[in-house]
């Protein structure tokens, strides 16, 4: 073996030269010299074990040759997981992808302007959640193979975010805060005007067949007590944080009155002025010289009386109708959607990007 001779011709050596100096000095200094030679030791590392990209955007995979020396020549393999997926295959200076999966032709870049120094990163573009995953990095040279793996999250930021707001029934309002196109799954939460957090009444989501996330959460007010509320939605892998601020007039605990209250005046005016007319009609078509005038005039009132009793009657059987269909049935106004809901366009202060 190449080492043992090397230790005979060490100790030979150290035995001749045992009178200049101590032969445990010499064998010393060789140990020294093959710890140094272990510590060269051609390995491949990553800079960045864990990269995040941002779906729709690129990620950069970078790999290097420690210590640094030119792989111009070289054999590089880029796997997905588990050798399953060939991404890219760098071959004695040029490109072959034939066999690299067809989920990333195209979208694949090799950057090699530092191979000379070990360094090649690999760019993806258009990211997307299914992109997600473990990746291989390789290097094969004669006599010299070795790889090292590095992670890859992809996160979405949600662009639509909505909130409205709902008049339900005894002075309450129904919030509720839409989100979509958000990965991995956020946090969502209330906050008051103080910022403190304010418990949900309910949080539910779905996934698209893109995997992403569409998050909807709803809050039940039953008091004046907050005069402003905050939907907030947080994403953990890139630390952004999406608010929408709405600010809560008092009038909207009235809302599921208004209607009624406005219906209801207006139906009153109208059946004044019916009344009043058809008595005007009925007095000047009866002159007051006719003998039966007194006859005539107890005939119209009593007319006029019995036609307003039954416009009367008309008017409220068609305000009820108009009140249940407005508002609907006392059991389900706290969850169906009225006429009198309010849109976030005209309700929203500010939404903020953190």
């Amino acid at each position: 073996m190449p080492f043992t001779n090397t230790l005979s011709s060490l100790g030979v050596i150290c035995n001749m030269k045992s009178k200049s100096f101590s032969s445990l000095a010499c064998y010393i200094s060789f140990l020294l010299q093959v710890m140094s030679s272990a510590s060269e030791k051609l390995m491949v590392t990553m800079p960045a074990q864990h990269v995040v990209a941002i779906a729709g955007g690129q990620a950069e995979l970078t790999c290097q040759l420690s210590p640094p020396r030119s792989a111009e020549l070289m054999e590089i393999h880029w796997f997905r997981g588990d050798h399953s997926k060939p991404v890219y295959l760098y071959r004695g200076g040029r490109e072959e992808n034939r066999e690299a999966d067809p989920e990333y032709v195209g979208r694949v870049e090799f950057v090699k302007e530092t191979i000379g120094e070990g360094q090649v990163t690999l760019r993806i573009n258009n990211i997307s959640i299914s992109d997600e995953g473990s990746y291989q990095c390789s290097f094969e040279d004669n006599g010299f193979s070795d790889m090292a793996i590095l992670n890859l999250s992809v996160a979405a930021i949600g662009l639509d975010t909505q909130i409205r707001v709902q008049a339900a029934n005894n002075k309450r309002l129904l919030i509720e805060c839409k989100s979509e196109g958000w990965y991995p799954q956020p946090k969502m939460e209330w906050r008051d005007s103080r910022g403190e957090e304010v418990p949900h009444s309910s949080i539910s989501y779905s996934q698209d067949g893109a995997k992403l996330f569409h998050m909807k959460m709803t809050l039940l007010l039953q008091n004046k007590s907050r005069n402003s509320i905050t939907c907030c939605i947080y994403n953990s892998l890139t630390a952004h944080e999406k608010k929408v601020n709405i600010i809560l007039a008092s009038a909207l605990f009235d809302q599921d009155h208004i209607w009624p209250k406005i219906l209801m005046y207006l139906l009153n005016t109208i059946f004044f002025i019916a009344a009043v007319y058809i008595f005007f009609l009925y007095i000047e078509s009866v002159s007051i010289e006719d003998p039966l005038f007194d006859l005539y005039n107890s005939w119209m009132w009593d007319m006029t009386l019995a036609m307003g009793v039954m416009i009367g009657f008309i008017i409220i059987m068609l305000a009820g109708f108009l009140c249940y269909t407005i508002i609907g049935p006392p059991e389900n106004r706290a969850m169906k959607l009225s006429k009198d809901m309010l849109d976030i366009d005209v309700l929203r202060k500010h939404s903020l990007l953190l």
